[in-house]
């Protein structure tokens, strides 16, 4: 039995371990988008569901001894695949959505060692239930997840920043070796019977099949539990960072659940699963009304915490649904195929079909219904009860979420009450209501709260659904008010909005990527050429484009298109280049926003990420020889890390003249990448300078921060630069040098 734990455990680390490796390895290579984690996550889904059907069918069709020798082949064969490290000419050479093209990346590089570890844990689970009789197997499940999470965990803490890539590639592959000999161990222990015990016991026939009802919900419970997942890790890394922190907290919350919950019924009662599922709802509710009110600890721990108590329901009901033990294998396919089919809805079907991000809602509000479903199902009186007290409990959580600041959560309990007071009195209506409902549904004229199943009781968390839908529907519609056009791609959702249609003189269009502004244009002839947002002339970028040396045609380069603002500063005899990865946005620039076509300067858009299009530049000619560079990126949350590392840094360099400037955009709510930038500067022996732009006495110009970098030091010294230049924080104070191997956010957490 020891065997057989720690191989399950080893090959659940390796599984896991190697996720957040390729991921970090590809990344870069399609521009840094929370779609790349998430396609990556379909495939992981999709190869696990592929060894769980190995699993299943060998230990069905295939003799034990037939079986142990299957899987030797497929190691030795996986272990011949080695290395994982996928080659340079896996790069995007056209622009596009590279969803199938990473799906092939993965499949090629990782796809049958990940195949083979993925069966491990129900191939080996199933050996010991033969040669162990008696001896449950599920709690070796709890044990693979234990390997899993353990992994996750060490990543982000401790490989990430100790090992570089290649390294950890390496080392991966000598644990798989090491997995390798560990399975051969117990192919051979599996086909031998313990001293003093009887031999394995022959296969004979199952217990009565499971009900139809019973095998649906091992489908969709953990479909249900996949869209939260991935629909979370996408709204993380949408507004934050795409980071392999952000990749591995929500997964390892989600592979808890499974720990918990499969180590044994103690974990989990179904009326605590009801309140937390109830409260998880409104949490994410009341987040995506107020998003930007939030801090990033608030919303991380919020979304974490609504995710946690979502899995925990249904992976709790789950292990309640759990077969005999000679069943297990199609229990885990059909569990496989759950987690796959939610990731493909969320990876592949959600960017079809919607044009925003409906897939967090629509999956809170699935499950508010499955909590519906097993209520009547089970004729449960706890679902029922759990389900009233999480909306009680919801209010209160929604009251200190309004609270001024996430520092008065600490506060004494009468404020906490006071608040809870002063929601009740502005809802009284819903207050009223469910307390109505609470009384109706589980009571009656006798006593508060009945102890029986009553069909009533099902009616309110039937209530409690619908009200779920009511809210999230609510949400969308206010956050549609002023739309004109709205967009949805593998990079993001695109938004256009309309402001003050009536009034000819301070009409305009606004473009949100996500909950960010990426700029605004006036539709009156004068005012459209106004540089506005971050492009203000008294912005960094504008200073930097002021005093550019007369008398010569300018070069100048922008990363990140928006709406095409900073061409209003072209003039004829002047070259821009703009480099956007997301060919919608340059659609958008075009037909809603005029910045473009009335540009005097000669303008050319290269689509694809920034980076692998300068290196394909210089591998193909001569240095575009930029004035001015701006790296535009990064004023939205989900900072492209991969554009701010070492190796980024060089290419620019290589792009810009001896005399040229280099303009950083480090405006952000969450992060303060001042000493980042100043560590780069310091590492390349750059001039560099922050300018704070603070006038914002229009409204339409946004306060900034720029950063200034040249080779030249006397380019900064220009006297609209140096009137409102400050030196940037010291370099030596901040985290280390940003590397492609090393980039790291929590030191500049804000």
């Amino acid at each position: 039995m020891i065997a057989y734990g720690i191989t399950i455990f080893l090959g659940a680390f390796l599984l896991f371990q190697v996720e957040p490796l390729l991921g970090k390895y590809i990344l870069p290579w399609f521009g840094g988008s929370p779609g790349v984690w998430t396609t990556c996550l379909l495939f992981f889904q999709t190869a696990l569901l592929a060894g769980y059907a190995y699993a299943h069918f060998s230990a069905q069709r295939l003799k034990l001894r037939h079986q142990t020798i299957l899987h030797a082949a497929l190691l030795v064969l996986a272990l011949a695949l080695l290395p994982i490290i996928p080659a340079d000419s896996w790069k995007p050479q056209a622009p596009g959505d590279p969803t199938l093209r990473i799906l092939a990346l993965l499949a090629v590089n990782l796809g049958l060692p990940y195949v083979v570890l993925a069966a491990t844990g129900p191939l080996l689970q199933h050996w010991c239930s033969r040669t162990h009789p008696g001896v449950s197997p599920y709690r070796l499940y709890a044990l693979s997840n234990t390997g899993s999470l353990l992994a996750l965990v060490s990543y982000p803490f401790f490989f990430e920043w100790a090992f570089s890539r290649s390294a950890q590639a390496r080392g991966w592959g000598w644990g798989l070796a090491a997995f390798a000999l560990a399975c051969g161990y117990c192919a051979l222990r599996a086909g031998r019977p313990r001293v003093g015990a009887s031999a394995p016991a022959p296969a004979g026939p199952a217990g009565p099949a499971p009900a139809r009802g019973d095998r649906l919900l091992w489908l969709v419970l953990p479909a249900v539990a996949s869209i939260l997942l991935l629909a979370t890790t996408n709204k993380l890394c949408q507004d934050l960072a795409v980071v392999p922190f952000l990749w591995v907290l929500p997964l390892g919350l989600y592979l808890l659940t499974f720990i918990l919950c499969f180590d044994g019924p103690r974990w989990y009662r179904r009326g605590l699963g009801a309140l937390g599922a109830v409260v998880a709802v409104a949490l994410v509710a009341d987040l995506l009304a107020d998003a930007l009110e939030f801090s990033i600890r608030v919303q991380v721990v919020g979304y974490g915490a609504a995710l946690f108590a979502g899995c925990m329901f249904c992976h709790g009901e789950l292990y309640r649904l759990k077969p005999e033990p000679r069943r297990l294998t199609g229990y885990y396919l059909m569990i496989a195929a759950g987690g796959a089919a939610g990731g493909f809805l969320v990876a592949v079907v959600a960017p079809l079909v919607f044009n925003s991000y409906l897939e967090l809602p629509l999956g809170y509000w699935a499950l508010s219904g499955l909590l519906a479903v097993v209520g009547w199902r089970c004729r449960s009186r706890a679902a029922a009860v759990g389900g009233g007290a999480g909306a009680v409990l919801a209010l209160a959580v929604v009251s200190c979420l309004g609270m001024a600041g996430p520092a008065k959560w600490t506060g004494a309990a009468l404020a906490c009450l006071r608040e809870c007071a002063g929601f009740a009195r502005g809802h009284g209506l819903a207050v009223a209501a469910l307390a109505a409902a609470l009384v109706v549904c589980l009571g009656d004229r006798r006593r508060l709260i009945v102890r029986e199943w009553r069909p009533r009781a099902g009616v309110l968390l039937l209530l409690l659904a619908l009200a779920a839908g009511a809210v999230f529907g609510l949400e969308q519609g206010q956050a549609r008010v002023g739309v004109v056009s709205a967009t949805r791609n593998f990079f993001g959702v695109l938004t256009v909005f309309e402001y003050n249609a009536k009034d000819r003189g301070n009409h305009y269009y606004m473009l949100e990527h996500g909950k960010i502004i990426h700029g605004l244009q006036f539709t009156d002839p004068v005012k459209a050429t106004w540089p506005t947002t971050y492009y203000a002339e008294t912005s960094g970028v504008g200073l930097a484009i002021r005093t550019l040396p007369p008398g010569r045609g300018r070069s100048l380069g922008l990363v990140g298109l928006g709406t095409g603002t900073l061409a209003s500063y072209g003039q004829k005899g002047d070259k821009l280049r703009i480099y956007e990865i997301n060919p919608q946005v340059q659609a958008l620039a075009r037909s809603r926003f005029t910045y473009l076509a009335h540009c005097a300067a000669e303008v050319q858009v290269v689509l694809g990420d920034a980076r692998q299009s300068m290196e394909r530049e210089l591998a193909g000619g001569p240095a575009q020889q930029f004035d001015l560079l701006a790296l535009d990126a990064f004023n939205s949350d989900a900072i492209p890390v991969h554009l701010l590392t070492k190796e980024a840094f060089a290419i620019y360099l290589r792009e810009l003249r001896a005399d040229g400037v280099l303009a950083v955009h480090i405006s952000n709510r969450y992060f303060d990448l001042e000493p980042v930038v100043a560590r780069l500067a310091q590492h390349f022996g750059l001039a560099c300078v922050t300018i704070d732009d603070e006038d914002a006495s229009q409204w339409w110009v946004y306060e900034t921060t720029w950063m200034l970098l040249a080779k030249d030091p006397a380019r900064l010294r220009r006297p609209l630069i140096t009137d409102v230049a400050l030196a940037p924080e010291a370099a030596d104070s901040g985290p280390p040098l940003w590397t492609d191997d090393y980039t790291s956010l929590f030191k500049i957490l804000r």
